[in-house]
């Protein structure tokens, strides 16, 4: 069965859902990173998710998923993709090889899906990474009104109403780009990108205070959205902090929140389980 590299909404092909009871793939293509997770259809979505199998690899070790995956029988892929067309046309290649007779499912956002209705202007421009974390958290969090923040390459901070509806949100550098860039391009300053130990907001140090900077830019823009939010709605509201650099922002959040690893594949998962077998 070959698979198709047209754009479309929730495309697939493959055989019919009837078909399909079985392995689902999961595939999170990020800015640096390709993360995926094995799952059952039947799985329950949960807070603190243990899937069949899960890894993460960064775009150069693409290839390395070959064999990875040749232990499953997967009859059905789902994936979101922020990487570029590049990155698609390998997945592309790399799912037809390894499971010839799978359906595959590029998702793009839309106005309505999964259970969560999404309010941006144009809800086709909505980033589908953003779109399926608001749909996962959503599904684990229903009738609770929520502050999503994605924190990878770049971090997103989103609102999700307990009614379903993401509402939109905020897109700031995430906390390694935030800290390359001010040592890049102020003199004499350190290169401190890879370095995001936790630090004190007064640091007595310039790698410390640079670091300080940062991770306390990131989580007052995650305490300002929560606070607007209460401030609107009069309700109260749980942040869900998900993505790599969220170890590092959780010790600093004062406002209610729960840690969340791998929101995306969650919400992937809520996806192909709401379409009908």
């Amino acid at each position: 069965m070959q698979h198709t590299s047209t754009p479309t909404t929730a495309h697939s092909t493959g055989p019919s859902h009837a078909q399909q009871a079985g392995t689902l793939l999961l595939i999170d293509a990020g800015n640096t990173r390709i993360k995926w997770a094995m799952a059952d259809r039947s799985m329950q979505p949960e807070t603190g998710m243990t899937w069949r199998r899960m890894d993460s690899v960064p775009h150069p070790e693409l290839p390395a998923l070959e064999t990875d995956w040749q232990a499953d029988a997967v009859q059905d892929i789902w994936i979101s993709n922020v990487a570029g067309p590049a990155v698609r046309a390998r997945l592309e290649q790399l799912c037809a090889r390894v499971f010839p007779q799978a359906s595959c499912h590029w998702l793009t956002s839309q106005a309505e899906l999964a259970g969560l209705r999404n309010a941006y202007r144009q809800p086709a421009q909505l980033g589908v990474d953003r779109f399926v974390s608001a749909i996962g958290a959503h599904a684990l969090f229903p009738q609770q009104d929520l502050i999503v923040a994605t924190c990878g390459t770049a971090t997103t901070v989103d609102a999700v109403s307990a009614a379903g509806t993401f509402s939109g949100g905020m897109i700031l550098p995430g906390l390694q780009l935030m800290a390359g860039s001010l040592a890049r391009n102020t003199a004499q300053l350190p290169q401190v990108a890879g370095h995001t130990g936790m630090a004190q907001i007064f640091a007595d140090n310039t790698d410390e205070a640079i670091v300080s900077g940062c991770i306390h830019a990131q989580t007052g823009a995650i305490t300002l959205a929560c606070e607007s939010w209460t401030r609107q709605t009069g309700k109260p509201v749980l942040c869900l902090i998900s993505g790599g650099a969220a170890p590092y922002l959780v010790p600093h959040l004062t406002v209610r929140h729960q840690h969340i690893p791998n929101l995306v594949l969650t919400g992937l998962l809520v996806v192909a389980q709401s379409r009908p077998d």
